[in-house]
């Protein structure tokens, strides 16, 4: 069970320390690859450090499993709290209640209450048994959930299209107050006036929760004029004019909008708001930008902490500095696998059998990775040999698909430096799912390699791992005494395992000035062969060949690769100059 923490109560920590804070609203994907990208995002974006972010939900609960779950991840493995949007338009009450005991049963405290859209097509309706209005739905919260939940709500600085006057509207917000919310984010709008304005027409009639600004960027000029007309939200005249003689011009629009909001930003915070929300579309670079224009953000935020992806929650009592690269590519795993541990080795890596890892189970093969039955077999299609098997990991190196079993996301940047040596081996068979290159004293600022703090200075030893043919094992074994630089382990699915690699190793390293040498990153060789080694082959059979029928040419050749082959690791103790590369180049050469 998670634990994570009401908003009402950090915006006070916040108020109380006179910190301004920002949030993002983030929206469900329609599709995996979507999907995909946008959990990569959030965790890009909680380097930033928001207080939290909301995910909508879609017209008529359309997404409210997906929005869930989103929360829950972006909770677990980025570190984000998260608000949960909760809409009454076409919902039964039981749908409802439902999605209530569900979160509160895995400990989130945030909801966002809202009437919300209908599903397209339709019209607005209240359901049998349902709710007419949001302040329906906050009462409700409030009468059957007591103060677990912290309830927010919507304000709207210009009204809400469907409300005949403005201080009608005011009246119902008042009333969505009264029925228990904590606080209000305002709907979009693009003058700080008219904020400021709405901020203190609440006071004046007694509304004294917390009023968040909710910014949208201007991103396109027609997109921007369509989305005020759908919402009823005043576009200025000055800022269509300013935008007129470039309105096609998309990457000017942008630039203008960033700029824009900036200077509506500054006047919102010189005038004492506390926060701001940040619609962003599940996009990031304006909302980067404006943040540090205000200085609410530095180059530090667009570095990772540590070479790995994936944070635990930092209000945990807990705190991780070192992980097995086994994981790299598959942090939600990993964290699963290790959440119910007391600590964490500190410094460096120590007994992998205590804390013990959880047992494997089909929620780390497969729930916790959302690529659907349909997304798997269109991008991995349905291979008859091994030779075909190889094109697919070959299509991932290139970018033409996202995912492999055992890789969450597309190929790290890092990797782009080694990609030709990648793609060489991987037409011979040795088919890669992890690696990285040497790095001899690159800034901790370096956009591909660096991690930490500034005025850095880290390193890596060369790793690659692969699965491959017992043929090519025993080739590439003849060789490794010509290369005492290399040590390697080789396991199978069967536990079967040698060689060279005797004791925990670092990979990756950092030094900063005052403090000890970090690493994070190690290979360690009991986990590899007793832990990593049953999720890997097992990730062939819970990901791939289960998408086939039994006995299909298909599933015989999955299921064949799996049992028979070698899971092997190889690290490059010369980190200066050397080539882990050079002994699969002379393999590929004594086999032609």
């Amino acid at each position: 069970m998670i634990t994570s923490r009401k908003i009402s109560d950090t915006i006070k920590e916040k108020e109380e320390k006179k910190e301004v804070f920002f949030s993002f609203e983030f929206f469900p994907p329609k599709t995996d690859r979507g999907l995909q990208n946008l959990y990569t995002r959030l965790d890009r974006m909680a380097q930033y450090k928001p207080l939290f972010i909301d995910v909508t939900w879609g017209a008529g609960g359309s997404t409210s499993s997906l929005t869930t779950s989103i929360c829950v991840n972006a909770y677990k493995y980025s570190s984000l709290d998260a608000n949960m949007h909760l809409t009454c338009t076409n919902m039964p009450k039981e749908k409802i209640d439902e999605a209530l005991k569900e979160i509160k049963e895995i400990g989130m405290k945030n909801v966002f209450a809202l009437r919300g859209d209908p599903p397209r097509g339709e019209e607005w309706k209240q359901v049998e048994g349902g709710f007419a209005h949001a302040t329906d739905l906050v009462r409700y919260i409030r009468q059957h959930y007591g103060n677990w939940f912290c309830i927010g709500v919507a304000g709207y600085p210009e009204k809400h299209i469907d409300c005949d006057t403005y201080e009608n509207d005011l009246k119902h917000l008042k009333e969505k107050v009264d029925a228990g919310a904590d606080f209000i984010i305002t709907q979009l709008c693009y003058t700080a006036d008219a904020y400021l304005k709405f901020i203190k027409d609440c006071r004046a009639i007694g509304i004294t929760i917390p009023i968040l600004p909710g910014i949208m960027p201007i991103r396109s000029y027609q997109g921007t004029v369509r989305m005020c007309k759908l919402c009823g939200a005043h576009m200025p005249k000055q800022i269509l004019d300013d935008m007129e003689p470039f309105k096609e011009d998309d990457e000017r629009v942008q630039a203008y909008g960033v700029q824009q909001a900036v200077k509506m930003c500054r006047e919102l915070i010189a005038n004492g708001v506390p926060g701001l929300h940040f619609y962003t579309l599940n996009l990031e670079q304006s909302v980067r930008n404006i943040l540090l224009e205000l200085e609410l953000i530095n180059d530090s935020n667009l570095r990772k902490e540590l070479p790995w992806s994936g944070a635990r929650n930092i209000h945990l009592a807990k705190s991780e500095a070192v992980r097995p690269i086994f994981w790299a590519n598959r942090p939600k795993s990993f964290i699963a696998r290790t959440e119910d541990w007391d600590e964490f080795p500190n410094g460096r890596w120590g007994d992998a059998g205590s804390p013990a890892f959880d047992p494997l189970s089909t929620y780390h093969l497969s729930r916790l990775y959302t690529n659907s039955k349909e997304t798997r077999l269109q991008e991995w299609g349905s291979p008859k040999s091994e030779e075909e098997v190889f094109k697919v990991f070959i299509s991932y190196l290139k970018g033409d698909i996202c995912r492999l079993p055992w890789n969450d996301a597309s190929l790290a940047d890092e990797s782009a430096s080694i990609s030709k040596e990648l793609l060489a081996i991987n037409e011979a068979g040795f088919l890669t799912i992890n690696s990285q290159p040497r790095v001899n004293a690159a800034s901790s600022d370096d956009p591909s390699y660096g991690w930490g703090p500034a005025k850095g200075i880290v390193y890596q030893k060369a790793y690659v791992e692969f699965f491959t043919s017992p043929s090519n094992y025993q080739k590439l074994k003849v060789l490794f005494s010509k290369y005492p630089n290399l040590d390697y382990q080789a396991v199978n699915a069967e536990g079967v395992s040698e060689g060279t690699l005797k004791g925990i190793t670092a990979v990756t390293w950092g030094v900063w000035p005052g403090s000890e040498i970090k690493q994070p990153t190690v290979v360690d060789p009991f986990v590899f062969v007793n832990i990593w080694k049953d999720e890997a082959f097992a990730l062939w059979h819970s990901q791939w060949a289960s998408l086939y029928d039994v006995g299909s040419p298909s599933r015989q050749v999955i299921e064949k690769i799996a049992s028979s082959y070698y899971l092997i690791n190889i690290v490059d103790n010369n980190f200066i100059n050397s080539n882990i590369f050079a002994i699969f180049e002379e393999l590929l050469k004594l086999k032609n």
